[in-house]
């Protein structure tokens, strides 16, 4: 059974012409669906979760990152069984300002493409998802995301292009203009990382981004050789840089170089555990997530299936 799940506010001024084109395309299919508008900020996971424990096995998303982020979210959350959830297919209309899980896929704002991508010409590819780990209050809450998780810099610069974009609107450019507004006032705080691969970092911590996919920020690549199809976070971890570094490594942030850069730690991990005295902002897949830690990040491997274009779709192998 189909679901979707529509954020009416992203690429709002695009919303009425691209809903109808959908609801025209499925009448001519003749195929039941059921569809769900979110209202208030996390309303996609109850949605989610609400829609996959009814049984709806196939969710397409008319949303950014954090609306995907939810779905995931809610479907990682439902009360069904595991063979239930592998069976769980999602697609995505990208329509946010990042679209860092989209740019992956090579999905963009193309509504009719990624359309016909889900209904007709994708193909099923099994993708990880990131869980963070934390306490509120003493009780433990897992949170879970597609893309990556940030902290430090990385999250400030989501925090300053959020209020940028009540003022000049949804542009990617909001996020480069966050980075240099964050850039040059954030404080390394100290922190204690470890990784289940044996690496040990005790170092203040100016930024660190986990990556599922290789893109964040609409369209950084500070993960470059991250993959949601490889079992394994790509991740980086930057300290205390002077200015100066900081200047010479963000021409980098484009092309796909910044791991040439010297004064960051590039590594690889299952789990991620950081440790820490102080308060950390964090961002997940462009959401805010305020707790104090410790924190623990892990991958799920092929935790669910999405539809992609066909030479993004890897083969899969027999156990």
């Amino acid at each position: 059974m189909l679901g979707i799940i529509i954020n009416p506010k992203s690429g709002k001024n695009r919303y009425r012409k691209q809903r109808l084109y959908l609801f025209q395309l499925i009448k001519k299919r003749h195929q039941p669906f059921t569809y769900k508008v979110t209202k208030y900020a996390s309303h996609a996971i109850e949605l989610a979760r609400e829609l996959v424990e009814k049984g709806y096995d196939e969710l397409l998303v008319l949303g950014g990152d954090g609306t995907l982020s939810e779905v995931i979210d809610g479907i990682m959350h439902a009360c069904i069984s595991e063979e239930q959830r592998k069976k769980i297919v999602f697609g995505l209309m990208p329509r946010g300002t990042g679209n860092d899980w989209g740019r992956f896929w090579n999905l963009t704002r193309n509504y009719k493409n990624s359309l016909d991508l889900f209904f007709n010409s994708g193909k099923q590819q099994s993708v990880d998802v990131g869980c963070l780990t934390l306490k509120r209050n003493g009780e433990e809450e897992k949170h879970y995301f597609i893309n990556s998780i940030g902290f430090g810099i990385d999250a400030k610069t989501c925090q300053r292009a959020q209020v940028l974009k009540y003022y000049v609107g949804s542009h990617g450019l909001n996020y480069f203009f966050g980075l240099l507004s964050a850039v040059f006032t954030h404080k390394s705080l100290p922190v204690v990382l470890t990784t289940d691969e044996g690496l040990t970092i005790d170092a203040p911590l100016f930024t660190m981004n986990i990556g599922n996919g290789p893109f964040s920020g609409g369209g950084i690549r500070q993960n470059p050789d991250a993959d949601p199809r490889d079992g394994i976070f790509h991740a980086m971890f930057v300290a205390r840089p002077t200015i100066r570094l900081i200047l010479s490594a963000i021409p980098k942030l484009f092309n796909g170089r910044l791991t040439e850069v010297s004064f960051i730690n590039n590594f690889k991990a299952h789990s991620v555990f950081v440790k820490t005295k102080q308060h950390l902002l964090i961002e997940k897949d462009g959401i805010l997530v305020d707790a104090c830690g410790p924190y623990k990040i892990d991958i799920v491997p092929a935790a669910l299936k999405m539809m992609v274009p066909a030479d993004k779709q890897l083969q899969q192998t027999a156990d």
